[in-house]
Formats: structure tokens, C-alpha cells, sequence
């Protein structure tokens, strides 16, 4: 037997669609408000850190920040990102800059804790900013990093409101019970400052 269906027509059709598009539509704005920001920094690129290697927490409501700590990697942009992502080194920074062109990449949310300091009172109150390169190693502190990490520093301390001064950005090497000599000697520190301030 046959039977004939009657056409949809074209009103029914745009009806039907816009019913079926309101809740994707309606979803898709509530996974937009709930998903958490991927970077603190504008411009960083988002290369997390293993959950091994930070404590999470809810700073500064949970820790007020007073430091910004400097670091040298005494390795490779790649290779500072790949031990942050191994479980079993423990240690993690909350930035790392490329020497080449000063890009950031943010591993650590500044909520959290990251484990960078050696100290456990200056890791919760600081933010840690690891520096491709060596310390005895100049031609690693070209230009790009020094400007874009100063930036960072810069935002850093006006997100927190921590002064721009030596006495708050500091070296890993001025952690107390510290065994690191980073950034060491040739860092320019009166050159970062005055970027940092310049910001």
C-alpha cells in the first residue's frame, strides 16, 4: 500500500532548525562562562606543568604574593617545559621565557603554587619566572627575553600590587637557604628594572 507524506514546508523547516539550534546555542554560552581562563598573562602560551609538580591553592585570597623570583634554567626552552611536565622531577615554575624571541609560556596558574623557590614560605607568597639558557651563558639574555619578561613583571606586579623594586623581584640565588647561583652574574639587573619599571 502506498502512503503519501506531506511535505514539511520551508517555515517549518526554520522553526524546527531554530528549536534545534536554541539549546546547543544555550549550552554553548554556559561552556563558554564555566571553562577557566587558559592563561594569566595575555599572550603566554599554555603548556601545563604536571599536577605533580604544584600545589594547587587560591592565591591571593589564600597567600598574599610578594615576589617575583628570577630564574635561569641551565637548559633549553623545550627542555625546561618537558621537566615541568615530568612527574617525578617535583619542580615547576609558574613562566618560562624562550630565549629567541621572548616568548612565554605560562605552566603554572598564579593561583597555584608552583615549586620553584626551594622554599616553601617564598614559593607560596612568589611567582616564579624561569629563563631559558645558562647562567654562564650570556648570549641567552638577548633583547626579546629581557623586554618580554619585563612585561610579565611588570603585569605581575600591577595584578598583585607588588613593588617594582629589587627588595620584591628578586633572584633564585636571594631565597633564603638557597643553593642556586641563577640568574648569576650576568644578568643586568639595573637594565631588567628599568624595563620592569618602564612597562
Amino acid at each position: 500500500m502506498d502512503r503519501t507524506t506531506p511535505s514539511p514546508s520551508r517555515r517549518g523547516l526554520l522553526v524546527g532548525a531554530a528549536l534545534t539550534a536554541v539549546p546547543s546555542a544555550l549550552f554553548a554560552g554556559t561552556r563558554a562562562v564555566a571553562r577557566p581562563q587558559a592563561v594569566d598573562h595575555p599572550g603566554a602560551a599554555w603548556h601545563p606543568a604536571s599536577r605533580a609538580n604544584y600545589t594547587p591553592s587560591n592565591r591571593p585570597r589564600a597567600h598574599p604574593l610578594h615576589y617575583v623570583v628570577i630564574h635561569v634554567a641551565q637548559t633549553t626552552y623545550a627542555g625546561t617545559l618537558s621537566v615541568f611536565r615530568d612527574p617525578g622531577k617535583k619542580v615547576s615554575a609558574h613562566y618560562v621565557v624562550r630565549a629567541s624571541d621572548g616568548h612565554v609560556a605560562q605552566c603554572v596558574r598564579e593561583t597555584d603554587i608552583a615549586w620553584h623557590a626551594g622554599n616553601w614560605d617564598y614559593n607560596t607568597r612568589s611567582i616564579g619566572i624561569e629563563h631559558e639558557g645558562w647562567v654562564d651563558r650570556p648570549r641567552y639574555f638577548t633583547d626579546a627575553m629581557y623586554e618580554q619578561s619585563a612585561r610579565l613583571t611588570a603585569a605581575i606586579c600591577a595584578r598583585y600590587g607588588i613593588p617594582r623594586n629589587r627588595a620584591h623581584i628578586i633572584g633564585h640565588h636571594e631565597v633564603p637557604g638557597s643553593d642556586h647561583t641563577d640568574p648569576g652574574r650576568h644578568w643586568d639587573w639595573k637594565r631588567y628594572l628599568r624595563l620592569v619599571k618602564s612597562a
